[in-house]
């Protein structure tokens, strides 16, 4: 039987376990061969070296999600909360800001948007992990910024994102 633990640990960094075992394949297979086979062995290390990479960002946006209150789905585009006390739903597109507020127990992303009242998930919600993919397609969004805020909150309300603004520089 497998600990619980490991299990959840292993679904947190799935992307970094497969990139790096594709790595370990690719270079055995660079390394034990020659020709047309070392060189797709150093591409397919190079993909899971990629892959990897990824997967450390995803498992950094990914700690402690699917333990809080509430379900998350993201589908063509659409984030669906369903809570204890309240739910919503907005299209990417209509998304005017996206704010992180620590403050509230446990922390919540803030998506505020032209269609009604700002919709509030908090970051531990099933599903939440669903949101690093929308993230990654806002324009000018700082993922290493919500990496940090994720790893150290401090205790402040933060906008990380809005329509049409410039991102800052240094």
């Amino acid at each position: 039987m497998i600990r619980p633990e490991l299990i959840q640990a292993a679904q947190r960094w799935r992307e970094l376990l497969v990139g790096m075992a594709l790595a370990a394949l690719g270079l055995w297979a660079a390394f034990g061969s020659g020709g047309i086979l070392a060189l797709l062995g150093y591409g397919m290390a190079a993909l899971g070296a990629g892959l990897a990479l990824a997967g450390v960002q995803r498992g950094r946006f990914r700690q402690g999600t699917g333990e809080g209150p509430g379900i998350v789905r993201v589908t063509e585009g659409q984030i669906s909360y369903m809570g204890p006390l309240n739910g919503g739903a907005v299209a990417r597109d209509l998304i005017t800001a996206l704010h992180f507020d620590p403050r509230s127990y446990p922390p919540v992303w803030i998506f505020f948007h032209n269609d009604g009242a700002p919709l509030h998930i908090p970051v531990t919600a099933q599903g939440a992990d669903q949101l690093f993919d929308l993230f990654e397609q806002l324009p000018g969004l700082d993922m290493q910024r919500v990496l940090a805020l994720r790893a150290d909150p401090g205790n402040a309300s933060v906008r990380l994102w809005a329509q049409n603004s410039v991102p800052r520089l240094g």
